[in-house]
């Protein structure tokens, strides 16, 4: 593999935010906030009108995609900012692009957006490449 400041990485898609993968999030987290549960709670809360997905989910669409794009790259550091949520049936993309590259490492702007709507995450990452 041959990487670049300035090349874009491998986008990974989230077709579809499942609210059903949301109940389990909520027990991998221990996070029973009904937001991530309940339709009606979100919509009196002003939120809309479908449930939120729980943030280390969508931060974990940006680990996945940095694995796949830089493949035996371990992450070294990672800052994700919050933008905006991502709800059930969202279609999801999460990508960057390299900003700095070593010999040891890669460092990398990154970002998810939902379709339709924008970013809902951006950050940087760090990478730490495999020795040959």
């Amino acid at each position: 593999m041959s990487l670049r400041p300035g090349d874009a990485l491998a986008e990974f898609v989230i077709d579809s935010v499942s609210a059903a993968a949301m109940k389990d999030w909520a027990v991998f987290l221990a996070d029973p906030n009904p937001i991530h549960l309940d339709p009606a709670v979100v919509k009196a809360k002003g939120l809309g009108d479908k449930v939120i997905n729980q943030g280390p989910a969508n931060v974990a669409y940006v680990i996945n995609m940095l694995l796949l794009a830089v493949p035996g790259a371990a992450i070294a550091a990672l800052d994700a900012k919050f933008l905006d949520n991502a709800y059930a049936g969202d279609r999801l993309i999460a990508g960057g692009s390299v900003t700095a590259l070593t010999a040891a490492q890669v460092d990398c702007d990154i970002w998810v957006r939902a379709e339709g709507r924008g970013q809902i995450i951006s950050g940087t990452a760090t990478l730490t490449l495999p020795h040959a």
